[in-house]
């Protein structure tokens, strides 16, 4: 991966540090984006700060246009980004369903939109988006995460089937539930032996985006210890 330029988004958060670390240590340029990142949230001189809010669109559109004008080129993203909620369908407020909706669907469309727009004018890319396994294998009590995690898991199938004539794949990782320290702080009675580690998603999305990726398009990947 060196040489590269890969944009991951939620790059500071429980999985997105993992995921960040990792790209890192291939030599890539990693671009790591979140609402509060700044530039010592790593040491490697390979990485850069891009703080954004990504839920909105002109931000977004100004954050791959600031990144293209730096590097001139992006070569994958990896979008970590988003957010988890318990609610019932019938006891989800308002609120409740505008921050799922904004976290995990209209955060992977807008960046997924404005990084495709550079890479159809490239020489192509890689999108990596992380989702649930809940997306094809729906709980109880968590309908507005799962319906959101499963648009998205349609939006990359769309991405995919759109934009083969441009050398440009998208897949989507599916993991079950994370070990990370949200997830155990929200769950003190779950066995977190039977959950996903970081670290194992991170190694799928280097896959993806290495040289050994290049003919997995569309797919959708899960990811678990049950």
């Amino acid at each position: 991966m060196e040489g590269k330029i890969v944009l991951i988004t939620g790059a500071k958060g429980g999985l997105g540090t993992d995921v960040t670390k990792a790209f890192l240590e291939t030599g890539a340029t990693v671009v790591g984006v979140s609402r509060s990142i700044q530039q010592t949230d790593f040491s490697p001189l390979n990485f850069a700060a891009f703080p954004a809010d990504i839920t909105q669109p002109e931000s977004t559109r100004e954050l791959v246009a600031k990144v293209v004008a730096k590097y001139g080129r992006i070569d994958v993203l990896v979008h970590v980004a988003g957010g988890f909620a318990f609610s019932k369908i019938h006891e989800t407020d308002d609120e409740t369903w505008a921050k799922m909706r904004d976290l995990n669907l209209a955060s992977g469309f807008y960046i997924a939109r404005e990084v495709l727009k550079v890479m159809r004018n490239n020489s192509g890319g890689r999108l990596i988006a992380i989702g649930s396994l809940a997306a094809t294998e729906p709980h109880a009590g968590i309908g507005a995460y799962v319906a959101t995690k499963a648009a998205l898991t349609a939006l990359y199938r769309t991405i995919a089937l759109e934009n083969t004539d441009k050398n440009i794949t998208a897949n989507v990782i599916l993991p079950g539930t994370m070990d990370t320290p949200a997830n155990r702080s929200a769950m003190p009675n779950a066995d977190p032996s039977k959950w996903v580690q970081p670290a194992d998603v991170a190694k799928i999305a280097l896959l993806l985006a290495g040289d050994s990726g290049a003919l997995i398009n569309g797919a959708l990947i899960p990811v678990s210890r049950e």
